[in-house]
């Protein structure tokens, strides 16, 4: 069957064009007809019906991976019970303390007197437990370990000629600002820095230990405004940490 097509739909090319024209070229195919073989200018065109490619679009789903707990190893079975060979590896397991298991608000308040303590002893037994390293849960890199109050700080021992001897040094910044003083002056003067400055080496260098530091808290006498935390007394294990006065 033959079409006339009008002047304003005329096409000049009988080939089909490619790219955004070739849209143009269907929509004016489709309203010419399944074909058409003559017009009023006496130019014949032939015009077939444009072949439709169905193309099929499989969806990609992401496949979300179960988590697999790992069985217990063959050679490991013989250390479970008969209900447990084939069960989840509860052993192989690494735990890490989570936000939860190191609560400043949960953790333990100690206190000690350090009346006739030897102040190396008794420091060391302190940056024990502000690192938590009396626990089972102790982790190097987490802050898992209580608080420590020390009392009468001023009353802290030393051995042998160490009241002479030991020197403390501070610098003020400036050129010629190094202050030198023993450790019987230091006592007399600030005595509670005395139990800071030899926990703060015990400590860990660095942000941790920054934060490490501030579990402890020392007092000048017996009192301390820390009774709210109801502190218990400190473990001490080492015998040798009481000095014996001759």
């Amino acid at each position: 069957m033959a079409t006339t097509i009008p002047t304003s739909a005329f096409i000049a090319s009988p080939h089909r064009p490619s790219g955004r024209s070739s849209a143009i070229w269907v929509q004016k195919a489709q309203f010419f007809g399944p074909s058409s073989s003559s017009s009023s200018f006496g130019v014949s065109l032939s015009v077939n019906k444009p072949s439709v490619r169905l193309v099929s679009f499989k969806a990609v789903r992401c496949e979300t991976k179960e988590a697999r707990t790992p069985l217990v190893p063959a050679e490991q079975r013989w250390m479970f019970e008969e209900s447990e060979t084939y069960g989840p590896d509860i052993w192989n397991k690494t735990w890490y303390p989570k936000a939860a298991d190191h609560v400043n608000t949960e953790k333990t308040w100690y206190i000690v007197d350090a009346t006739d303590k030897i102040l190396g002893r008794l420091a060391s037994t302190i940056a024990n437990y502000i690192r938590g390293k009396n626990l089972a849960t102790y982790t190097p890199s987490v802050d898992m370990g209580a608080y420590v109050i020390v009392i009468n700080a001023e009353k802290v021992a030393v051995s042998g000629a160490k009241r002479s001897q030991k020197l403390y040094r501070r610098h003020s910044g400036r050129p010629g600002g190094m202050k030198i003083e023993t450790f019987d002056q230091l006592q007399k003067r600030i005595p509670e820095r005395i139990v800071e400055h030899a926990v703060r080496g015990m400590l860990p260098k660095g942000r941790l230990g920054r934060q490490l530091f501030t579990h402890l808290k020392v007092y000048k006498g017996p009192e301390h405004p820390h009774q709210a935390q109801k502190p218990i007394p400190l473990p001490i294990r080492d015998k040798r940490i009481q000095f014996v006065r001759k």
